[in-house]
């Protein structure tokens, strides 16, 4: 019961903060910068400021899937962002291009996070797969696996979802500010598109601190479970 309350609470700020994201991208997208640059300009203006010229700025389907790709050095577009013209646009586009300036500089967090991912792309198969057993196959559980060593892989995958949201936050903090100190010294985005700009990053970065908490908290509720039942 503890654990469904933690979810269906998390699950339900996390819709807040996802709704209110969307809803001041949206205004902000319909809100001009002035000067005619598609989030694809704003992006390639910035990595040639920075003098980054192995990236490459590209379209991908969905929305609020822009992202930067340290693999493959690319810059990952929504449509709406790739060619829209509006405060939103530039935002996202600078946004992920701070990554890109990151991969390029050697920025510590980035480099942990990317190191990160395959062990937590392990861990979260382990844990679907205990899960799986536990709901489909719980009579067997203890004669397959003793329940401590279930509590001890359900904790250590835990561990690491919440290592890897914690080290993102200061990861997309930083791409924000980098994006934002662009933007204003560049010239792409001045006086009250500014403040726009930054309101809309701000809102985005809610939803990683809201992950970050939801991890830990889910950690430490296992903990305190895996604890108690040895009393």
């Amino acid at each position: 019961m503890g654990l469904i309350i933690i979810f269906v609470g998390f699950m339900l700020l996390s819709w807040i903060v996802s709704s209110r994201l969307k809803s001041k991208f949206k205004k902000y997208s319909r809100i001009p910068l002035g000067h005619g640059m598609t989030g694809r300009d704003v992006a390639e203006k910035m990595l040639r400021d920075n003098n980054i010229h192995d990236v490459r700025v590209v379209s991908v389907r969905g929305q609020l899937t822009d992202h930067y790709n340290p693999t493959n050095k690319t810059v990952n577009l929504s449509p709406e962002v790739y060619a829209g013209q509006g405060v939103s646009a530039a935002a996202v586009a600078a946004h992920e291009c701070g990554h890109a300036v990151q991969h390029a500089e050697g920025y510590a967090p980035l480099e942990m996070r990317s190191a990160l991912v395959p062990i937590q792309n392990v861990s979260s198969r382990v844990l679907n797969i205990m899960f799986m057993v536990m709901i489909f196959g719980g009579m067997m559980l203890p004669g397959i696996l003793p329940y401590d060593l279930a509590m001890q892989i359900i904790i250590g995958c835990y561990a690491v979802f919440t290592l890897f949201a914690f080290i993102t936050l200061p990861v997309e903090i930083n791409a924000t500010q980098r994006a934002l100190v662009w933007l204003d010294d560049s010239g792409v985005a001045r006086g009250e598109v500014h403040d726009q700009a930054k309101d809309a990053l701000k809102w985005a970065a809610y939803t990683y601190v809201v992950a970050a908490l939801s991890a830990l908290v889910t950690l430490l509720y296992y903990i305190l479970r895996y604890v108690g039942s040895g009393d």
